[in-house]
């Protein structure tokens, strides 16, 4: 696949706890840069413990991630929520920054003191999956921000039959992401899985925002029905489908109330 125009990639969120509002922001060298990481991980919380495990978030963990230069992105919960499911996504300018912040944190007397007091009445997760990502090359440039009212997230998995990622992460770069910004959706990061897990090399990752519920559904409407789409996608097809059978995932989040994007 061929390069795009090389631009930096800046994340910039609000602090929460801070009182002057200041912004934390990253930059990093480009959009492609394949030492970039994000961590989107999945709390699966005990039966009646998702309350006091956004408690815990909201109160301690957020605070403590930004202390050891963690990036709070976003924290969501799903609107079909049956699993008791926290979502959220981290930033880190490598994986070794991560590794050493992480352990930072564990190690952190404060962080010791809340998540024990949180666990008094019993342990509040009971699985935890993490899952590391690096923007594609066609990845927007985004603001961490909040909008009143707050939006509504999107998030979609792409898996491809073998060796159709490549044409995927065309279709999207040259028509998809443009189109879907026609249509009154906001691009946030497009996300490749990193190596050495399930699914690397045959899956994309990425999160929309709508203004709520009803415009998600009109977008949708109007970037299927759109001419542009349609060529697109057909020509895209000419040598096999690009996507596995049933290979498209959605899941619709909500935020967080203390959530930096919203």
């Amino acid at each position: 696949m061929k390069p795009l125009t090389h631009f930096p990639m800046k994340i910039q969120s609000t602090l929460l706890l801070a009182v002057s509002a200041l912004f934390l922001s990253l930059s990093f060298a480009q959009a492609e840069d394949p030492s970039l990481l994000f961590e989107m991980r999945t709390y699966h919380a005990n039966e009646g413990k998702l309350d006091a495990l956004n408690a815990r978030f909201r109160d301690h963990t957020i605070e403590l991630f930004d202390k050891h230069r963690m990036v709070n992105v976003g924290y969501f919960v799903p609107v079909k929520n049956d699993g008791n499911v926290l979502i959220y996504l981290l930033a880190y300018p490598d994986k070794a920054s991560r590794e050493a912040s992480w352990k930072a944190f564990m190690d952190d007397k404060d962080w010791k003191k809340a998540y024990a007091k949180s666990i008094a009445d019993g342990k509040l997760v009971k699985k935890v999956d993490s899952l590391f990502l690096n923007p594609t090359p066609y990845s927007p440039i985004f603001r961490i921000e909040k909008e009143d009212p707050a939006r509504i997230f999107e998030l979609r998995q792409y898996t491809t039959n073998k060796g159709k990622l490549e044409n995927l992460d065309l279709r999207f770069q040259d028509h998809t992401v443009n189109l879907f910004e026609k249509h009154g959706m906001t691009n946030l990061p497009y996300f490749h899985i990193a190596d050495g897990q399930e699914g690397a090399g045959n899956t994309l990752v990425y999160l929309l925002a709508h203004k709520d519920k009803e415009s998600r559904i009109a977008s949708f409407k109007n970037f299927g029905a759109d001419p542009k789409w349609k060529a697109a996608s057909t020509a895209s097809e000419v040598d096999g489908k690009l996507l596995i059978k049933g290979g498209v995932k959605s899941t619709i989040l909500v935020p967080t109330d203390y959530s930096p994007m919203q």
